[in-house]
Parts: C-alpha cells; sequence; structure tokens
C-alpha cells in the first residue's frame, strides 16, 4: 500500500484527531469473492490500472498478475493466497483484499470476510452461480457483509445476463436488482446501460476502455431499459421514503435520490446491486470502482464491534474512533523471506502506533510493535500509525496469532475469533535426511501459524509426522513450499482422507489415577459426561465441577487431559469431532498426592471410560459435487456416481447442457477427474466443496478398523 502524499487536516467524522490520509467516512474495506475461475484476480488487477496504481495490465494466464505473487500462483494461474492492497477512486481510499476461489483455500476467503466492511460477488456470465459461489456467499452472510455483484466475462459464447440474475436470486436467495443491462453479448459486447442516468455506456479496446464512451440508449434497447429501471425503482421504493414519495408524484426522479436508497439498501442488506462488464477486455470495471464508493459501506456505516471485556466478562463495543480504546484482530499470519512473521491486523477502534505497547488477552501477555507496514501484493511501505477503520501489518512480534486480539491493557476485550473448517485429507511427511528433521519441524510450525487449515500432529502409533489440510491441491501447495520457501527436502506420502470419531449416544465415567512416580505418589479422581453435540459445531469441553470437589488451580489441567484424549478417540486413534463434555465431580485422594499430571492423567482415562461407553462412530468428510456435461451422458455419470456411494441432490438444464449435484464421499473421489473425462470423452466438467461429515457406513467402518 502507498502512502499518500497529503494528510487530513483538522478532526475526522468522528471527531478523532487529524494525522490519517482519509476521513473514516472515505474508507471502503472491501474483497473481491467468487468461484474459481469467475474473474477476481482479473477484476483486481483492472481495478489497480484504472485507479493508477499499476500502469501496465498484469494478466494471470501469464503468470503477470500484481495480486498473484507466489511462484505457486504463477504457475497455476490460481490465486491461493488473499493478497492486499490499497487504491484511491473518486477521493476515496479503497483497501482492497483479492481472495481465492479455490475451495482448499476457502480460509483465506473466511478470514478476509471477518474483517471486512463490503464485498464484490463476481459471477462469470456463463457458469453463472456455481457451488464455490454459493460457499462464499454463505460465508459473507455469516458475517452480514454488504455486497455487490459483477456479472463478468460478458464476451464469453454463452453468457447470459438474465440466467445469472435469476441465479442470483433463486441460488442465493439474494435481492439482486441490475443498475445496468448488457449491451449485446459474447463476440457483440461493447458496454452497458446505466438504469440511474439512463445512457449508453459504450468501451473502445484501442484505449484499453479508459475512456468510455457515453450516449444515448440505443432505440431497440429502450423500451427494456425504462422497464428495468422501472423495475428498479419499484424495488428501492418499498424500503425508502424519500424514493417513494417521488415516485408516487409522477416527476423525474434524480440520480442522487435513487443511489441515496440504493446505497441504504445495500448497508441493510435488503438489496444486492448487478452490474455487468468484461474485465479480460477492459469494460464494465470503471462502473464497478463507482458502484463500490457509492454503495458499499464505511467503517462508520457497519455495526461497531462488539467483544467480551476481560475483566468483567460483559459484552462490549468498540466504535470506529480514533480516539477509543484501541482493539483490533489478527486475521492472517505470513511468513516473509526478509521480514518475518508477519500480521495482518485489522484496526477497529483506537490507533495503532509504532513502538506502542499492546495486550494480547489470549496470552495475557504485553508486546511491543516493532514495524508496522501497508501491503501492496507483496510490497511493503512502512507507516507510522495505522487508524481505526484500517487495514495493516505488524512485524516483528511472536506471539500472536491468527484470530488473536490486541487492545490497550488499561481496556482489555476479546474479540470473537475466526472460526476454521475442519481438514479432510492429510499425509505423513519425512525429512530425506536426520540433518533436516529440525528444520523440517520449524517449516511445518511456520506453515501451520500461516495457515489454520494445515495441521500438524504425531501419530502415537507410528511416530510418523502427519500434516493435514483441505485437499490434494492444498497439501501439494504445501509441500512444494516447504521446499521452495523453507529448502526443505521432504519425502511425502499419498494423500490420505481424513476420518474422525465421533459419540451418537451419552454416557458417564469416574477415574481415579492413583500411581507412584520417582517415589512420590500421585493421586486424583476425575468425573465427566459426555454427549453427542450437533454435527459441524465442533467440540465443547465445560470444566467446572460443583463446589469444594476439585480445587480451581487443577481445573486447567483436567481440560488439557480432557483435549489430549479427544485428539487421540476411542476407535481408530483419531481425532473426534462434534462431542460435548462436562466434568461432574472429582477431587483430591490425599492432600500430599493431587498433582497436575495425577488430574490430567485421570481425565484422559474418565474420557476413555465414558467415549466408549457412548456409542463412538466414525466420520468421513462428504463433498458437494456439481457436474456439467451434455445430456446424451448423464445417465453414465450418474451410474458412476451411485457406483462411488453418492446421492444426487438436484438436476437442472443449463442452456444446452445438463447440471447434476450430489453429495458424495472424499474416499471415493480419488481419480474422479480421470473417470470423468473417460465416460463424458472430456467433455464434462465438475466442481466440488466439503458438505458436511457424516457416519460412515459399518463396511466402509470395519475396513478402516482392520486395516
Amino acid at each position: 500500500m502507498a502512502e499518500k502524499d497529503s494528510v487530513v487536516k483538522g478532526k475526522n467524522a468522528d471527531g478523532a484527531s487529524a494525522g490519517r490520509t482519509h476521513e473514516l467516512c472515505d474508507l471502503r474495506d472491501i474483497g473481491i469473492i467468487a468461484h474459481i475461475d469467475a474473474g477476481k484476480t482479473t477484476v483486481s488487477e483492472r481495478i489497480l490500472y484504472y485507479a493508477g496504481v499499476v500502469h501496465k495490465i498484469g494478466e494471470v494466464h501469464d503468470g503477470t498478475a500484481t495480486m498473484d505473487w507466489m511462484i505457486q500462483e504463477r504457475e497455476r494461474g490460481i490465486t491461493i493466497t488473499s493478497a492486499a492492497t490499497t487504491c484511491e477512486w473518486l477521493g476515496k481510499q479503497i483497501n482492497l483484499i483479492d481472495t481465492p476461489g479455490h475451495v482448499d483455500f476457502t480460509v483465506e476467503v473466511e478470514r478476509a470476510l471477518r474483517v471486512l466492511d463490503g464485498a464484490v460477488g463476481v459471477f462469470c456470465a456463463v457458469g453463472g452461480v456455481q457451488p464455490q459461489s454459493e460457499t462464499v456467499w454463505r460465508q459473507a452472510n455469516r458475517y452480514n457483509v454488504p455486497r455487490i455483484a459483477f456479472i463478468n466475462k460478458m464476451d464469453r459464447m454463452g453468457a447470459d445476463f438474465s440466467r445469472v440474475v435469476s441465479e442470483i436470486r433463486t441460488k442465493l436467495k439474494a435481492n439482486a436488482v441490475p443498475l445496468q443491462l448488457p449491451i449485446g453479448a459474447a463476440e457483440t459486447f461493447e458496454g452497458a446501460i446505466d438504469l440511474i442516468e439512463m445512457k449508453a455506456v459504450v468501451y473502445k479496446s484501442e484505449d484499453l476502455g479508459a475512456h468510455p464512451v457515453v450516449s444515448e440508449i440505443p432505440a431497440d434497447m429502450l423500451a427494456e431499459a425504462e422497464a428495468a429501471r422501472e423495475s428498479m425503482i419499484e424495488t428501492l421504493a418499498n424500503d425508502d421514503e424519500a424514493l417513494a414519495d417521488a415516485y408516487l408524484e409522477g416527476g423525474e426522479i434524480s440520480s442522487e435520490i435513487i443511489r441515496s436508497a440504493i446505497r441504504s439498501a445495500v448497508i441493510s442488506g435488503k438489496v444486492v446491486p448487478v452490474l455487468c462488464g468484461t474485465a479480460l477486455k477492459n469494460k464494465g470495471v470503471q462502473a464497478l470502482l463507482d458502484a463500490v464508493v457509492w454503495y458499499l459501506p464505511s467503517p462508520l456505516d457497519v455495526p461497531a464491534v462488539t467483544g467480551t471485556e476481560i475483566k468483567t466478562g460483559n459484552q462490549a463495543e468498540r466504535p470506529a474512533d480514533d480516539s477509543a480504546p484501541l482493539a483490533g484482530l489478527i486475521f492472517k499470519v505470513a511468513v516473509d523471506p526478509y521480514l518475518g512473521r508477519l500480521l495482518f491486523v485489522r484496526i477497529y477502534s483506537g490507533k495503532l502506533k509504532k513502538g506502542q505497547n499492546v495486550y494480547n488477552p489470549r496470552t495475557k501477555t504485553r508486546e511491543r510493535v516493532g514495524r508496522l507496514i501497508r501491503m501492496h501484493s507483496n510490497s511493503q511501505t512502512d507507516t507510522e500509525t495505522i487508524y481505526s477503520g484500517e487495514i495493516g501489518v505488524m512485524a516483528g512480534i511472536g506471539k500472536f496469532t491468527t484470530g488473536d486480539t490486541l487492545c490497550a491493557e488499561q481496556a482489555q476485550i476479546a474479540l470473537d475469533r475466526i472460526e476454521f473448517p475442519e481438514p479432510v485429507m492429510f499425509m505423513a511427511i519425512e525429512p530425506k535426511s536426520r540433518g533436516d528433521k529440525d528444520k523440517l519441524e520449524e517449516a511445518l510450525q511456520m506453515l501451520s501459524d500461516e495457515d489454520p487449515t494445515c495441521r500438524v500432529r504425531i501419530d502415537g502409533e507410528t511416530g510418523q509426522t502427519i500434516m493435514s489440510g483441505m485437499g490434494e491441491l492444498h497439501l501439494e501447495i504445501l509441500r512444494d513450499r516447504l521446499l521452495r520457501e523453507f529448502k526443505v527436502p521432504a519425502n511425502a506420502g499419498k494423500p490420505m482422507v481424513s476420518y474422525y470419531e465421533t459419540l451418537t449416544k451419552e454416557a458417564d465415567a469416574t477415574y481415579t489415577f492413583d500411581r507412584e512416580f520417582g517415589g512420590k505418589r500421585q493421586a486424583a479422581t476425575v468425573a465427566l459426561h459426555v454427549s453427542a453435540g450437533a454435527r459441524g459445531k465442533g467440540n465443547s469441553i465445560e470444566v467446572k465441577p460443583p463446589r469444594n470437589t476439585v480445587p480451581p488451580e487443577f481445573w486447567t489441567s483436567i481440560e488439557q487431559g480432557v483435549q489430549d484424549a479427544i485428539l487421540t478417540g476411542v476407535l481408530a486413534r483419531l481425532p473426534m469431532q462434534d462431542i460435548q463434555v462436562r466434568i461432574t465431580g472429582g477431587g483430591i485422594v490425599d492432600n500430599d498426592s493431587a498433582t497436575e499430571m495425577a488430574f490430567r492423567t485421570a481425565a484422559i482415562m474418565a474420557f476413555r471410560d465414558a467415549a466408549s461407553a457412548a456409542a463412538p462412530e466414525l466420520l468421513e468428510p462428504i463433498m458437494s459435487v456439481e457436474l456439467v456435461a451434455p445430456p446424451e451422458y448423464t445417465g453414465d455419470l450418474m451410474g458412476d456416481l451411485n457406483g462411488r456411494r453418492g446421492q444426487v441432490r438436484e438436476m437442472d438444464t443449463r442452456g444446452d447442457m445438463q447440471a447434476i449435484k450430489a453429495d458424495v464421499p472424499l474416499a471415493e473421489l480419488f481419480g474422479y477427474s480421470t473417470a470423468i473425462r473417460s465416460l463424458s470423452r472430456g467433455r464434462a466438467s465438475y466442481s466440488m466443496e466439503p458438505e458436511q461429515f457424516a457416519i460412515v457406513p459399518q463396511a466402509v467402518k470395519e475396513a478402516i478398523l482392520n486395516r
């Protein structure tokens, strides 16, 4: 992020002191979200070009995209890690994060949406709403992020603007309101009709679309445009009194009234404006930038962030105000070969200064801020202060990790942490030589710090190092990074499905641990209750035994014991998922023998006894698969899905193609791309994403336990 030359004088919008480059009301913290290959990075590149940040357009297919800076991204033509940058448009500062579209890297979308105020959803004009489109839309719904939709690739054969708008409404349950109508489609696409100004905007290829030509609406599209404008105004007037009054009066409605109504409806989540264009052919991106500035919220337009006050346990707000107590969230950790550990932070309130002390409520420690940086892709600019509403980077701080809050020590608060999905695949990994063992362990620790969905553990039976991730591509990228970035040559096993254990009933158990170690007796009793939790809700441990049973100083040891037992399960030494544990009692055998180790071990054994009695089962990852193929091949493809234990959920027609949606166990999808190419003579395509974890059939369970 480049520093601006000018500095705002006086007071900002909320009365805070000056020193920042833009008022809070002039900030837009936004993300670009979409299905893979919808054109997110190409849109981002055009935004940077038209905003004057770069003077040459980078292309994904050439490996020259500014926002795809990792060597793995440039080789594969996909986005792997979210990249942050800043630009200016119409006097507003836009902090932009370009997110990946591939399902294996969905964690990057999750943590970006957690800290952003708005988003641009990019849709392919041919592919429409695809499985990952639905995933990122649900993620944005979870964080109540206002959105604009941009229908990209209008220049491609089969582009259909109205069909994609309909899919946004039906599949995403969004109130999509077109602000434009395309002029032409496929090879005839040249621009769009602006339904607010009622003008035609045409982009010329000779100047890379930099100077669009504004003219009257073609006569053959005038009736369609008037009907679309009428529909747009009627929809907006339902929730905007000023627009409703102007509409009922029957006179000319000003553009300012319409834009004000759109902005209010977008910020409240009632409307998703839809625009169109083709980023690759340099058409429509300036109108998208206008819409970002006009309709997406500033930090002052969204609710104040909430968290838990450490001292009272009460919920509290932190407003977007430079003079308020400091509160920020670490949403990403990256490792730079020269700068070391980089912590990406969104400052919600107060301001973060170089050299000041910040407090971490999780570790209960204070750390001094060394270096503050503003990022532009993988380049950096030093800064002295990051203000409320801004996104920046801290370097030289060691104990913070993804999801941690940084705050003022005199006003301690813990913001809600980011929730991450469970890994679905794993591989065994080992150094090629004994001399690389320590280097491998250090590199794996850095990777798991960066990526919360990269989990590393040691198998208790084999002693192997196990690296888990979100899919085959994810594991392949992690292994490639070990070699290229960390210079650690490693041998890796074949990717395998990550199974988990769970409980289907409830049970109680009490265990007394009583042993002598090194001439000292260690003894303790722990009683607990286990039960099945809701699928997908994770594990819950409640350590609040009745008074006068277990002294509070041993509660942490009990919780650690239960956590360790959960990691090793009771059926096949697999981690357990979606279970609830409640400590119901326990006690000290005698005062001299009560130790942390005794309580921890008693908790482990009590949990194993209870879990074994609570009908444990194995869980497997189920993938949502979408197939698109010519109708003549759907019979063979559905037969293949049935043979893979798949369950077809729905079928629909897309032009001259048939789309099939099914739920299929991940274990049955190895080699699937080769199979569908063979069955359809290369004419079918598919995409998949994690859907849920489900209990495996008995035959599969027995095969896993006996292997």
